[in-house]
């Protein structure tokens, strides 16, 4: 049940699904309990951890704001809908057990919802390296604010760990899809785009954590559950997207799926039939025959 305190600030849930991450989840935690708005709930769903996590959590044992809840090893997007299940607040934001949060983060992100048509207010983010210290990245993707379905069928530009939902959003267009190890966000984040606006802010909110084990570097399997993301979100709602731009958007698929295999692998016979393919899909797309280029004279 959602609870205002004497501020009149609206409970917000934050889910952090956490997995063999003893080492990053105290700061994670100590992070959220930092804020400076002070109606939350943390919700710690940990996916059968075989490291020190549950040791790690006893430190929070006194704290009534943080709930910890140990399953079975099921996988992320399960913890994260136990997490999101376990919710109680109006507005549910997001932390992964690797990451950490501004101070600030949810008094610049709430307000935006003032439009009560707004399903999702996201900001930017801040990179750090595994041992804290800040890394410089450029900012691969242009963010958008309003109906944005169109432009994110072309790329996920929202980080996930920065956005902030109403919880209608859940009720109206579902949970994370449960059959996907990967790719659950964009998953949702098209569902949601559907039916709600998007918010974005400028200001970096979120501090996201870049090191070599992560999930995000298995590259063959990103593209292959985007595949299944991008199918199933077309057969669903083919009237969302212009012929046009579903042509760009699997051509871009394919295109950035043979790039990619082309500069982590170094060969050209597959990431050239990819890269054809998506030339076929749209004769048109300008970045296609810029990576063919690259592709064929080894500039990569």
């Amino acid at each position: 049940m959602q609870s205002v305190n004497e501020t009149n600030e609206p409970l917000v849930s934050v889910v952090i699904a956490t997995f063999n991450m003893g080492q990053y989840l105290p700061a994670a935690i100590e992070s959220v309990l930092a804020q400076t708005w002070k109606n939350l709930e943390v919700i710690v769903v940990d996916d059968g951890s075989t490291d020190d996590t549950t040791q790690q959590m006893e430190q929070f044992e006194a704290n009534g704001l943080v709930k910890y809840f140990r399953t079975e090893n099921r996988g992320q997007p399960h913890a994260k809908n136990r997490g999101l299940k376990e919710s109680g607040g109006h507005f549910i934001a997001f932390c992964d057990a690797d990451d950490i949060w501004h101070p600030e983060k949810l008094c610049i992100q709430i307000p935006l919802f003032e439009n009560e048509k707004t399903g999702v207010v996201y900001s930017e983010v801040s990179y750090i390296d595994q041992h804290g210290n800040e890394v410089h990245r450029s900012q691969p993707y242009k963010r958008h604010s309003g109906k944005v379905t169109q432009q994110l069928i072309m790329k996920n530009f929202v980080p996930f760990g920065t956005a902030v939902i109403r919880k209608e959003c859940l009720t109206k267009n579902g949970y994370f899809n449960e059959n996907l190890p990967m790719g659950i966000d964009w998953d949702l984040w098209l569902r949601f785009s559907v039916d709600w606006l998007f918010q974005y802010t400028s200001e970096k909110t979120y501090l996201y954590r870049v090191w070599p084990g992560q999930m995000s570097n298995n590259y063959r399997a990103r593209y292959k559950n985007a595949i299944l993301i991008l199918e199933s979100f077309l057969n669903k709602y083919p009237d969302e997207i212009p012929k046009n731009l579903i042509n760009r958007a699997w051509a871009d698929m394919y295109v950035n799926r043979g790039y990619t295999v082309a500069c982590r692998e170094k060969t050209l016979k597959e990431p050239l039939i990819d890269i054809m393919h998506g030339i076929y899909l749209d004769f048109n797309y300008v970045v296609a025959w810029k990576y063919l280029i690259k592709v064929l004279l080894r500039r990569i």
